[in-house]
Parts: structure tokens; sequence; C-alpha cells
């Protein structure tokens, strides 16, 4: 995702979608060999106009490879963090707002606040956690059993 993120430092705002429709086939190919197909085909078409965005991924490529061994379930979860962004953004805001905090205490109230202000009905958790079950699945075949509770 950061390698996404990083792309766009060197591109035109005009040319992000297009840019991002572009990759996209290359972090969610099956496997290494497609990846590099699909990188080709992206270094083809923006290469010459972005030179920069593909030095970037060839100088990643060691450290990005690694995650396609991941199934797609797994790999779109590790992807997605707005979620995550999202609720510390929002932390980030209710401490940014008040200012100072008189002591410890006070400050962990915030958060609490904030936290609990992201899903007041309480229906947000059903939403989400259909969205894990069939990652959560991969992670068990994945890494062995590890994460589901074993058979006395």
């Amino acid at each position: 995702m950061h390698l996404m993120r990083n792309s766009f430092t060197y591109a035109s705002r005009k040319d992000w979608d297009a840019i991002s429709r572009a990759l996209k086939p290359v972090y969610q190919a099956a496997t290494v060999k497609e990846t590099e197909d699909r990188f080709s085909d992206f270094q083809q078409t923006w290469g010459a106009t972005y030179p920069a965005i593909v030095r970037l991924w060839e100088n990643a490529w060691a450290e990005f490879t690694p995650f396609l061994r991941f199934n797609r379930e797994i790999r779109r979860i590790v992807c997605t963090t707005n979620a995550i962004e999202s609720v510390n953004a929002r932390i980030r805001k209710a401490v940014k707002a008040r200012g100072h905090f008189p002591n410890e205490q006070a400050a962990l109230k915030c958060i609490y606040v904030a936290v609990m202000a992201l899903d007041p009905t309480g229906k947000g958790r059903a939403r989400w956690t259909g969205c894990w079950k069939q990652a959560l699945n991969a992670f068990d075949i994945t890494f062995d059993g590890r994460l589901s509770a074993k058979a006395a």
C-alpha cells in the first residue's frame, strides 16, 4: 500500500486514476511471474512518462515479492488499512481539538469517547466481521491452525 502511495508522489494528479488502474494488476497478481508480466505492461505504458515510478517499484521489488506468497484474501486484509487509519485520524482530531490534558486519565477518557463515537449504534462490528471470514480461513490454513482453538 505504501508503494502505491509513494508512486503518486511522482505522478501528476490527473494521471493518478490511470496509474492506480495500471498498478492494480501488479499487486493483485496470483504469482510472481504474473506480477512481473503485469509490471512489464505498466513499464511499457507509463515508463517513458514516469520513469521514477518504475525505478521506485524496481528498488522495492525484493521487499514486495514476498507479499505475493500470501493468499489474495490475506493480501486484501493486509492492504486494507483504511479502517485503521480512520480510527487514528479520529483520535488525532479529538486530541488536537482538546489541546492539553491535566493528566493521563483525562487523555484516555478523550480517546475512549472518540473511539466509542465511531460506532454509536454498535452495528459496525457486524458489518466488519463479515469481511474477515474468508481472510480468517486463509490465515488459519496458511499458518497451520495457529489461530484456531485446538480440540483437547
